[in-house]
């Protein structure tokens, strides 16, 4: 597993917005593409992936 970064200013808003009001605080971001979100729990380490632009 990869180790995840905080998220920016954009990746929090896009956080809120597409996945039923994550709180950002509590996600790092493992990997950011044009088609998905994937983030790891800062304290449970689970892993969810969500779709952009479905």
């Amino acid at each position: 597993m990869k180790q995840g970064k905080r998220p920016n200013r954009r990746q929090i808003r896009e956080l809120e917005a597409l996945a039923c009001n994550l709180n950002p605080a509590n996600w790092l971001v493992e990997r950011d593409t044009t088609t998905e979100f994937v983030l790891i729990h800062r304290f449970s380490g689970k892993t969810r992936t969500i779709k952009k632009g479905a």
